[in-house]
């Protein structure tokens, strides 16, 4: 079986997302995006497969979003793609593809509705918050 996920080791959502895939017996193919940005092609195969629009999918914090007026309506899908890929920082993260959808993890339990084997034990985020509890039951 094959999981991806498109990976910013700096994000803390990021981590835990696939530590959770991980702590569910998965080893995911890891694409560090901003190393590796995924092609046009396949960045809109994604937007598509999570159900999204490229403003969606746009990243504001800690990014040229601002600088680039990337608020501004005028801007169609096909120029904010654009965006992303000469800023792959724009792109939001993570994206996880599993054989049973693809989805932007915010948060990053939000994941567990597409793993293949959700049920992953006590889990608890980097920063301490308890996403699933010692019986087995979800928190977060």
């Amino acid at each position: 079986m094959t999981i991806t996920i498109y990976h910013n080791p700096d994000c803390g959502t990021s981590r835990n997302t696939l530590a959770i895939i991980r702590q569910s017996g998965e080893e995911p193919e890891v694409i560090e995006y901003l190393k590796n940005p995924p092609s046009r092609e396949r960045l809109v195969e994604l937007i598509k497969a999570m159900g999204m629009t490229p403003r969606e999918l746009l990243r504001e914090k800690g990014t040229p979003y601002a600088e680039l007026n990337l608020g501004d309506p005028k801007w169609t899908d096909d120029e904010i793609v654009d965006f992303m890929l000469a800023h792959p920082i724009l792109i939001n993260r993570p994206i996880v593809v599993t054989p049973l959808g693809a989805m932007l993890a915010r948060p990053s339990e939000a994941v567990l509705d597409i793993l293949p084997n959700p049920e992953i034990g006590p889990f608890t985020k980097e920063d301490g918050e308890v996403v699933i509890d010692a019986q087995g039951k979800r928190v977060a």
